[in-house]
Formats: C-alpha cells, sequence, structure tokens
C-alpha cells in the first residue's frame, strides 16, 4: 500500500478534480483525471474524497457513461425542474427506436423497423444523430451493405448510465412481451 500523500497536496489534487469535472462538458474518466494530479495522488482515492465531500450537498458526484459527473442530487430535482427548462422530450417514435438500437445494437435501420413493427421515418434517424444518441459502426455483411447504428456516449451520460449494462433487463421493462422486443415466445409443450 503507498504511503498517504502529503494533506496539503491531497487537498490541492481535490480542487484540480473539483475544477476539471466542473468545467468539463463531459463526464471525465480516472485515466484523465490522473494525468492531471499531481504525482504519488491517485485518481481513485481523490475521487472517493471528493465524492464524500459532496454526499449531502446540492451537486453530487455521479459515475455515467464511464466517467465522472456533479449531477444535481436526486431530492433536489423536483423544486429545480419548476424552474428550469426542462429540454424537449424525444417523440414517441424517436424513443422506441432509441431503446430498439441500445438492446440489440449494433443493428441495421430494417432491422429496428422489423422489431418495431414500423417504418423508420430519416426524420427519426437524423433527430438521434444530431442529439449525438447514436452514431454508425460500420456495415453488415450481406448484401447492399446496409449501415450499422449502435448508441453513443451521450447516450449513457444523458440516461444517467455508467454502461449499458445498467439498462434494465427487458423483462424489468415490460410484463408482456411486446412489438418493440420482439414476437412473444413460442407456446411451451404441444397446443
Amino acid at each position: 500500500m503507498a504511503p498517504a500523500p502529503d494533506p496539503a497536496l491531497f487537498d490541492h489534487a481535490l480542487r484540480i478534480a473539483e475544477a476539471l469535472i466542473f468545467a468539463s462538458d463531459r463526464p471525465i474518466p480516472a485515466a484523465r483525471l490522473q494525468q492531471a494530479l499531481p504525482p504519488g495522488v491517485e485518481a481513485g482515492a481523490v475521487l472517493t474524497a471528493l465524492a464524500a465531500q459532496c454526499a449531502g450537498r446540492p451537486v453530487q458526484l455521479a459515475e455515467v457513461a464511464g466517467g465522472f459527473a456533479f449531477r444535481t442530487a436526486p431530492e433536489l430535482a423536483p423544486a429545480i425542474t419548476r424552474v428550469v427548462e426542462v429540454p424537449r422530450r424525444l417523440p414517441r417514435a424517436a424513443m422506441e427506436t432509441l431503446a430498439i438500437i441500445a438492446y440489440h445494437q449494433p443493428v441495421t435501420r430494417a432491422e429496428v423497423e422489423e422489431i418495431r413493427g414500423a417504418s423508420l421515418s430519416q426524420t427519426t434517424l437524423e433527430s438521434l444523430l444530431e442529439l449525438g444518441l447514436i452514431a454508425p459502426r460500420g456495415r453488415k455483411e450481406v448484401p447492399g451493405r446496409p449501415s450499422l447504428w449502435a448508441t453513443t456516449p451521450r447516450f449513457l451520460e444523458q440516461f444517467g448510465l455508467r454502461a449499458l449494462s445498467d439498462l434494465p433487463r427487458r423483462e424489468e421493462l415490460v410484463n408482456e412481451p411486446g412489438p418493440m422486443f420482439g414476437p412473444p415466445p413460442a407456446p411451451l409443450g404441444p397446443a
């Protein structure tokens, strides 16, 4: 175990971390924070101390999208949303498309349409692209070589997820299988 750094040096590292996380428009990965810290001070220890300092404060340190960012304390959200302009909600078609891409990625437009049971307008795809929630991830090795779509780190950040594995399981989202998640399972036993 490494010796504890000088308290003044550690306090300076805390200030650097807080400033870097505050100033960034994206979550800061621990490895990136480590580059900004003084030698001998570990990013993990600094992040733990910073999270402890923020406990009970209006702004808390959260791990999202593979990094760390400041977020409003959840219990204050109702008061804040009354006065802060809330970004517009995505239309239902865009949310359905985004959910399908998140759970089935990488996926082609035709596959999204098949799962969704409806055609996918170019406008919906373009709006998700403009918001940075999806991005092309190569091409499928089939005739016509259609583009494959996947979610982005911005998607994780927007929905407060550390990783795709933090998505709720499909079974948690619906009681019965529906068109969004594919056909219902085949019946068991003889009919």
